[in-house]
């Protein structure tokens, strides 16, 4: 990865920031939502977030 700057730092992290808590949310919605099809969408939903925080992570040199 090519050398960032502290911008680029501090704009990845509040990107990381929305996709963990878009994940979170969708979560709970899954968990609490009572149409089936709804709360299957969430969690599909909640994934996508999820394999996005993780893909950043990696380019970041971190571990997911």
């Amino acid at each position: 990865m090519t050398n960032l700057t502290a911008k680029d730092l501090d704009v990845l992290v509040q990107v990381l920031t929305g996709e963990e808590m878009a994940c979170k949310k969708a979560r709970v919605y899954a968990n609490t939502l009572t149409d089936v099809a709804l709360a299957e969408e969430m969690r599909e939903i909640a994934a996508q977030h999820e394999q996005r925080f993780n893909a950043l992570t990696q380019l970041l040199g971190g571990k997911s």
